[in-house]
């Protein structure tokens, strides 16, 4: 069971890779082995890798140089308590995520989080401060990593997809 989970996680990376591929005109490609190369268990490789190589295994999904600080996390699941969202409040699977994400993250990057679900769709949580813009979006509040939106993925795409290239351009020296 767990191979046919691993496959289903690799494909949505894959599908991601592609479309932002398509959609910026520059090659994103699937971290190989995915997984945090450099977060969470993993953070003590930072210690012995060179800038360079941190850069491109922070994340599930391999950014072009002009996308620098940009790190993605994918999850592909079955499915989603989206209903604690708005009744509780707190969903611990996507603690967990956005905790994945933070820990592979350098603490400046603009992070992502991809979501698929079967026969839902496809959704992104981003952090709030970023100021990216929203047709509609679930409040979601971390205890440890601050606030972040739910939304959905083609509509985050249409309204912030030049704002994203712009913010995750690397830093002028």
């Amino acid at each position: 069971m767990a191979n046919q989970q691993k496959a289903k996680g690799s494909t949505f990376e894959r599908e991601i890779a592609n479309d932002l591929t398509e959609r910026y005109g520059e090659k994103f490609i699937r971290t190989p082995g995915s997984g945090a190369y450099v977060g969470g268990k993993n953070a003590v490789r930072r210690d012995f890798l060179h800038e360079g190589t941190i850069r491109i295994m922070k994340g599930d999904i391999i950014v072009p140089p002009n996308f620098d600080r940009l790190c993605i996390e994918c999850k592909s699941y079955k499915s989603f308590p989206f209903h604690q969202l708005l009744q509780q409040g707190n969903v611990r699977q996507l603690e967990e995520w956005i905790n994945q994400l933070v820990d592979s993250a350098d603490p400046d990057d603009i992070k992502l989080l991809f979501m698929k679900f079967n026969n839902v769709g496809k959704y992104v949580v981003a952090e709030a401060e970023r100021n990216f813009r929203y047709y509609r979006g679930i409040n979601y509040i971390s205890p440890k990593n601050n606030q972040w939106i739910f939304t959905g993925y083609t509509d985050f795409f249409n309204l912030n997809q030049e704002l994203l290239q712009i913010l995750a351009q690397p830093k002028l020296s």
